[in-house]
């Protein structure tokens, strides 16, 4: 234990000039106004890495022994690296952030799959999923899950953390920032992908009796995270893009407790992508409306187009931030979106997996987003994600940040 708290508090050492930096704190208001729907000028995040091709000199090498002090271990090493390698727009909290435990009994069903890896320390594998829901005798195996918070475990976390690094930075016990809600995400795993498509339209009564028996189960979850104050109203992100807003109330240290309109809501159907957006209305909007929609704002979308949907995503109530992916038309979505929401755009990833970066493809794909954000008044993110490789080559990721960042410090 002593090696780990030497290991820890020289990182916290190095992690804290990055919180305490001014860097952080301009940051900070740029995420802010980007959510607000006042930006003062697009943000730029790098998320969901291929950490396995990137640990340079062994700066993301763990050395702590103990379980628990290695994943804050990892926090440390991974903040500090990309502060050092690609900050772009990046936010830390100024604090270590100690999540509390939580458990569930589960649903009644679990993923039967098998998984295919082609790199063994990269966690990016293929799936072939068995169907589970099946039949009206499968759907009965469902039931709401019973959560408990493990407040023993979660302060003896708590306390071991804060004695190895209170006198340095804050140690602040964090819960649920975000409701998340994707049960088409969750159906594609319990069925598989062909099964699904297939029954929504030889089998639409079942599907909606799957996906109403989901919803109920997410509205469980959430009134058992308020009954026992899991949720959580200081997030710094939100599945990788901006989560700071002056336009959640937001609540102090002081106990007051957090509900469900203190927080963000995150819904997404991304097997989506290939129904029409009749089906998509009928069949995961009307859902979300009951789930996300309760929730202060919600950010809607993830991998599938949504750029000739719009009109259908804004029925979710509180709708703030709308995903528009690599696949979809950035003209057409911005014309749609204009300044009622924040467009969240993702460039594509394939950009960074080759053995050079292609930096005048770069430019004009992220021209075309800049221009189009301009043009339609829109406040924007910029979030480079899924990065499933970079063909070992992390320089890849450092240039592509260098690129976009000196254009939209242009903007």
């Amino acid at each position: 234990m002593i090696r780990d708290a030497k290991i820890l508090r020289k990182l916290a050492y190095e992690y804290v000039q990055i919180a305490n930096s001014d860097r952080n704190a301009e940051n900070i208001k740029l995420h802010r106004a980007v959510n607000d729907l006042g930006q003062i000028r697009p943000v730029v995040l790098i998320d969901e890495l291929p950490w396995s091709e990137m640990n340079i000199n062994d700066e993301l090498t763990l050395q702590c022994s103990d379980p628990y002090l290695r994943t804050v271990e990892w926090f440390l090493r991974t903040n500090i690296f990309k502060s050092k390698y690609f900050p772009a727009d990046m936010v830390v909290p100024g604090y270590i952030p100690v999540s509390k435990v939580i458990n569930s009994t589960g649903i009644g069903i679990m993923v039967k799959e098998e998984t295919l890896s082609t790199d063994k320390d990269n966690t990016i594998v293929s799936h072939k999923f068995y169907d589970v829901l099946q039949t009206e005798k499968d759907l009965e195996k469902l039931n709401n899950p019973v959560i408990t918070y493990d407040q023993a475990e979660t302060l003896r976390r708590y306390n071991m953390v804060g004695e190895i690094l209170g006198d340095i930075l804050p140690v602040r016990l964090t819960g649920i920032s975000a409701f998340y809600v994707g049960p088409w995400d969750d159906i594609a795993r319990y069925r598989g992908v062909t099964n699904l498509l297939i029954d929504l339209v030889d089998r639409p009564g079942f599907m909606h009796k799957i996906v109403k028996k989901l919803t109920e189960i997410k509205l469980s979850e959430l009134e058992q995270y308020e009954a026992l104050d899991l949720l959580d109203a200081f997030p710094t992100s939100l599945h990788c893009t901006p989560a700071i807003t002056g336009d959640l109330p937001g609540k102090d240290f002081n106990g007051e407790k957090v509900t469900r309109k203190d927080i963000w809501g995150r819904g997404r159907a991304q097997i989506f992508a290939h129904v029409s957006k009749e089906m998509h209305d009928e069949f995961d909007i009307s859902y979300m409306i009951q789930t996300v929609g309760q929730c202060g704002l919600v950010y809607y979308g993830c991998c599938e187009p949504l750029d000739k949907k719009i009109d259908i995503v804004e029925k979710i109530p509180n709708l703030r931030k709308i995903s528009i992916t690599p696949w979809a038309d950035v003209n057409v979505a911005a014309e749609a979106i204009g300044s009622k929401y924040v467009l969240s755009c993702k460039p594509n990833p394939s950009a960074v997996a080759v053995y050079q970066l292609d930096k005048d493809a770069l430019k004009k794909e992220i021209g075309t987003i800049l221009d189009a954000c301009r043009k339609n008044n829109c406040s924007c993110d910029i979030v480079l994600k899924d990065i499933s490789s970079c063909c070992r080559r992390p320089e890849n990721i450092f240039e592509w940040e260098k690129v976009v960042m000196d254009m939209v410090r242009n903007y």
